[in-house]
């Protein structure tokens, strides 16, 4: 038994010396949106913050696709080093996997979770065209012109995909799905025409609506956002179950060392933590969370199970 015991602690050391010696190259982080999106916003963020503090260059390369398994995928079969890591939303690490007939990774046993980064409410907006101004002229409006609306999404799986999709099913309401590669090219079709509707983060559209080239009916929380305090939330509205945030997370391939795990969840939970970090993702829309591997596995959990019944009760697919 003691034979054993030494040896345990004898190959041990070696895997904490290196923890403790990470990084000592360049890491990569793999965000499965574009550039300008809001899980790029974090992503660099982050690797600007964790390359002042770790002594090594954090690089942000953009893998966009599939809902954020294009660059998941990626970071699914990459060496469990440490070296390679992922910036994703709910749909990669909680949703994809009800949504998609097919996946080229499994999120639950592939990834390892690192840190929940920060969870943003939605804002559900129209266009002027359609001469609603609330929540009620809207659904109203929907039921009179069954598929004749289009609204976009930043990508199957995502919270503005699922949102909708939920409140579709609840209200018997059918609207087209049209997946966007992130927020931006969502907004710019919105404002062009090409889309009548869509779920997205407050700070997204926020300019429009001040503006009035956006109307914006509802905030998907339980109480209104304060930066669009004028807007109603689903609660008040009387559709508490559209509560709903979009989310971004950090994680690695699965065997990942435990220690440089623990040692990325430790790091980038006091760098997001930071008075700076927070004021900056504040004025996205965002708040910080950052935490344990062990909360975010809870959390992915929850948001599984959740979205999982909202699949099945919805027919929602990726197409």
């Amino acid at each position: 038994m003691r034979l054993w015991k030494f040896l345990g602690v004898l190959f041990a050391v070696p895997a904490i010396a290196f923890a403790q010696n990470y990084p000592s190259k360049p890491v990569r982080i793999i965000v499965t949106f574009p550039p300008g999106s809001t899980p790029d916003v974090v992503g660099r963020t982050l690797a600007s913050r964790l390359q002042e503090s770790l002594g090594q260059p954090f690089v942000v390369e953009n893998r966009s696709g599939a809902g954020g398994n294009v660059g998941a995928d990626v970071v699914a079969k990459a060496a469990a080093d440490g070296y390679t890591l992922l910036v994703s939303t709910n749909g990669v690490f909680a949703i994809n996997k009800a949504l998609f007939k097919s996946m080229p990774f499994d999120p639950d046993k592939d990834l390892a979770p690192v840190s929940l980064l920060a969870t943003a409410p939605q804002m559900l907006v129209v266009s002027p065209s359609l001469n609603v101004r609330d929540f009620k002229q809207f659904l109203e409006y929907v039921r009179r012109n069954p598929g004749k609306l289009s609204y976009g999404s930043v990508g199957a799986g995502s919270a503005s995909h699922l949102t909708m999709e939920l409140l579709k099913s609840d209200a018997h309401v059918f609207i087209v799905h049209i997946p966007y590669k992130g927020f931006p090219p969502a907004v710019t079709d919105m404002l062009s025409g090409n889309i009548q509707t869509m779920f997205t983060i407050v700070p997204g559209v926020l300019p429009h609506v001040k503006t009035g080239r956006m109307i914006g009916l509802a905030v998907t929380a339980l109480k209104r956002s304060e930066l669009a305090p004028e807007v109603p939330s689903v609660a008040e509205l009387g559709y508490p179950q559209l509560e709903s945030l979009a989310w971004i997370g950090l994680g690695a391939p699965a065997g990942t060392q435990r220690e440089i795990i623990a040692r990325l969840a430790a790091e980038t939970t006091r760098q997001m933590r930071s008075a700076q970090v927070r004021s900056l993702l504040g004025r996205q829309g965002f708040e910080v969370v950052a935490g344990t591997p062990e909360e975010f596995s809870k959390w992915i959990r929850a948001e599984a199970e959740k979205w999982a019944r909202v699949i099945r009760a919805s027919g929602a697919t990726a197409d």
